[in-house]
C-alpha cells in the first residue's frame, strides 16, 4: 500500500484512523488512467477490502479539475491498438472494476470537476457519490468507436437504469451536475469549495456506525441486485448481528444517551 507522500505513484493511499482515502494520483493528466493505474487501483482495494480495520474509503482524484476522465488515450497505440492488445488491457480493468465493486467496505466518492468515461465507471461503483456544482459527466466513446463492456456498463445500468444508460452512451453527450443528480448518478451536489468537507463528513458518519452492518447492509443489497432468490441461510443471516458485542454495545448506548464506541466484534 503506498503512501500519501510517494508523488510519483499513480495511485496514493492515505489513512486517518479508519477513513482510507484513495487517489488517483496523475493531476497533469487530469488523473487519466493507464493500464499500470489500473492495474495497482485493483490491488489497493483487494488490500484494503481484507483489512477488516477499514470502515469507510474515500475514492478521489488529485487536485480539483477532474475526478478522471477515464483511459489515457495516448496510451491506446501501444496497449489497446487491436483486439488482442485490448483484451489483455480489458482483464485488467475488469479485475479492478470487480475489486472496487466487491469491496466489503463503504465506498464514498469525492468528485471535483470531469467524471467522464472510466472515470464515470469508477465513481459509478462507490456507494455515496458527491460532487461539485461545476462537475461534468457523461461517457462519449462513441466518437472513439469504443464499446464499454459488460464489467463497466453494470454499475452504470444498477445507478440509472437500462434507458437512462443507453442514452448516455448513444448520445456520448457532457452533462452537469443537476442532471447527473436527476439521472441518479450523484448521491449529493454542493458548492464546489465544500465538496471535501461533505465527502470526508460523509465518511466520518459512515465510520461512527457498526462496521459489521455496513458490510452486512452492503452484502445484503448485491444479493438483492443480482435478482437471484433468498435462500434460507440468507434470511438467517439477517439476525447475525444479535450475537454480535455492536449490538448489544448499540443498544445500551441508546439507553444511557451516550454515543456508541463500535470494535467491529
Amino acid at each position: 500500500m503506498t503512501s500519501a507522500t510517494q508523488t510519483d505513484t499513480p495511485i496514493l493511499v492515505d489513512r486517518d484512523g479508519a477513513i482510507v482515502t484513495v487517489t488517483l494520483n496523475r493531476p497533469q493528466k487530469l488523473n487519466a488512467l493507464t493500464v499500470d493505474g489500473w492495474r495497482l487501483l485493483g490491488d489497493v482495494f483487494l488490500d484494503l477490502s481484507a483489512d477488516e480495520s477499514v470502515r469507510c474509503i474515500v475514492l478521489r482524484g488529485a487536485g480539483e479539475k477532474a475526478f478522471s476522465p477515464g483511459n489515457d488515450i495516448s496510451e491506446f497505440a501501444t496497449s489497446r491498438s487491436n483486439k488482442a492488445q485490448a483484451k489483455v488491457y480489458g482483464g485488467v480493468m475488469r479485475r479492478t472494476l470487480e475489486a472496487i465493486g466487491d469491496c466489503v467496505h463503504p465506498i464514498v466518492a469525492q468528485i471535483h470537476g470531469i467524471c467522464v468515461g472510466g472515470g464515470l465507471e469508477l465513481a459509478s461503483l462507490a456507494d455515496v457519490r458527491i460532487c461539485g456544482q461545476s462537475s461534468r459527466f457523461g461517457a462519449p466513446i462513441k466518437n472513439l468507436g469504443l464499446v464499454m463492456s459488460y464489467a463497466e456498463m453494470r454499475p452504470l445500468v444498477r445507478l440509472v437504469g437500462p434507458a437512462a444508460a443507453l442514452s448516455v452512451l448513444l448520445e456520448g453527450t457532457i452533462f452537469g451536475a443537476d442532471d447527473a443528480l436527476r439521472l441518479g448518478l450523484v448521491t449529493r451536489v454542493v458548492p464546489d469549495d465544500q465538496v471535501r468537507t461533505e465527502a470526508q463528513e460523509t465518511a466520518q458518519r459512515i465510520a461512527a456506525g457498526a462496521p459489521l452492518v455496513a458490510r452486512w447492509h452492503k452484502k445484503f443489497m448485491r444479493k438483492l441486485l443480482s435478482g437471484q432468490p433468498l435462500t434460507e441461510a440468507d434470511w438467517d443471516e439477517t439476525f447475525d448481528c444479535f450475537d454480535t458485542e455492536d449490538f448489544r454495545t448499540g443498544y445500551r448506548a441508546f439507553l444511557d444517551k451516550q454515543t456508541p464506541q463500535f470494535t467491529g466484534r
